[in-house]
């Protein structure tokens, strides 16, 4: 691990069609791939360059290597193709959701974590006031 713990950078992003921001890595020792942050959830996901295996339902492909058609028109779940549950290397990650947990974690990361205005991601979208409608006239 990099003895200098400063080796990420904050950057703006989406994620699921919001702006947030993300941390990437500067240096080659950095321990982390990235991290994203979920305006929706307020969550910081730390992917580590930790491989892990885990299993996952991938497409069964055929001779052609195309995906292999289910025989029976469409299963339970929606699904149109076979899968097969296969054992792939992951990156690990792990998920901070107290944010002064998170501020500090940024604060210890990332080189512009006293320029960068990440902070006001962390509150919350103030909920839209409800749109007063007003009724039409009465004809006299």
């Amino acid at each position: 691990m990099s003895k200098n713990l400063n080796n990420m950078l904050l950057i703006t992003s989406s994620f699921r069609g919001e702006k947030t921001f993300n941390l990437v890595p500067v240096e080659l020792d950095c321990p982390y791939v990235e991290c994203l942050f979920d305006p929706a959830s307020k969550i910081l996901a730390v992917i580590t360059k930790t491989m892990k295996g885990s299993y996952h339902m991938i497409p069964k492909l055929d001779d052609n290597g195309d995906p292999a058609k289910l025989k029976v028109a469409r299963r339970e779940s929606g699904k149109t193709v076979k899968e097969q549950r296969v054992l792939i290397d992951t990156f690990s990650e792990f998920y901070i959701a107290d944010e002064k947990e998170a501020i500090d974690f940024i604060e210890t990361f990332a080189i512009n974590a006293s320029t960068f205005k990440y902070k006001p991601y962390f509150k919350k979208v103030e909920e839209k006031k409800n749109l007063v409608i007003q009724e039409p006239l009465a004809k006299v």
